[in-house]
């Protein structure tokens, strides 16, 4: 999950000015926590608490609502309804990173990941994009390889991983769904090296370049067995004391610091 957290941080100044390089200064100045961070740690709350996903995430938006939340995700935060919105666009699978670390079997994870999704995301390319991210966290927390990773997300979920990350490189565009912004975050993890490449490998994609980084930081985090403490001691810092104190709970439970 700080995976995730901090990829969105890096992340955050490229999204409307996308760079295609990995050759960027790692915190801008201008760097802040989206709504990928903030629905994020909405849900690893939830987890925590055993409140429903729906309730803190509309609780999540009304506490934090400049966080750059999608239209769809606004309407519906800010209105009386519950019902979900039918979106397979990538927000299911940016928020979904604490799943991937609090259940036990894949099993679990599948199911919980697809409830996190359903609350909005009921189309079934939400659910799937946010099940593979977590099934990736899931599979990377727990040993296992990179081609294990891949024939998995494959296998189950249909993503083409097969392509070399410099041919995705080039003819990468703009891409908000779930098809057209999970499979890229997950190639950008396996090509790395590193958590730190892995985010600036997502980022250079362009796009929607918070989010990717998002996702593919999670993964990372989960592989590399966390993140580097010089990232992290400049990062969550700047996470104010509500959200820091959810982020220190769930780590601490879920040993995923």
């Amino acid at each position: 999950m700080i995976g995730a957290i901090i990829g969105d941080y890096i992340g955050s100044v490229y999204e409307r000015r996308n760079i295609r390089t990995t050759g960027f200064p790692l915190i801008d100045p201008f760097c802040a926590f989206t709504d990928d961070s903030i629905l994020t740690i909405a849900l690893a709350d939830s987890i925590l608490s055993g409140t429903d996903y729906a309730t803190l995430l509309k609780s999540y938006f009304h506490r934090y609502p400049k966080a750059g939340y999608g239209g769809a995700f606004q309407e519906w935060a800010a209105s009386p309804r519950t019902w979900p919105y039918n979106s397979w666009g990538n927000g299911s699978a940016m928020r979904v990173s604490p799943v991937g670390w609090a259940y036990d079997t894949l099993e679990e994870v599948l199911q919980q990941a697809a409830g996190s999704a359903a609350v909005t995301h009921n189309h079934p390319e939400g659910v799937k994009g946010a099940q593979a991210i977590a099934t990736a966290v899931f599979l990377a927390r727990t040993d296992q390889s990179k081609d294990a990773i891949r024939r998995t997300i494959e296998e189950t979920f249909q993503y083409d991983l097969s392509e070399s990350f410099d041919a995705l490189h080039a003819r990468y565009v703009w891409d908000v769904s779930c098809q057209g912004s999970v499979p890229p975050a997950l190639m950008a993890f396996l090509a790395s090296e590193g958590y730190e490449d892995a985010v600036r490998k997502a980022i250079s994609l362009g796009g929607d370049s918070d989010t990717i980084a998002c996702m593919a930081g999670a993964v990372a985090q989960a592989f590399y067995g966390g993140v580097p403490g010089k990232i992290k001691k400049q990062v969550l810092p700047r996470l104010d004391p509500p959200l820091a104190q959810v982020v220190t709970e769930f780590t601490a439970r879920y040993h995923c610091g």
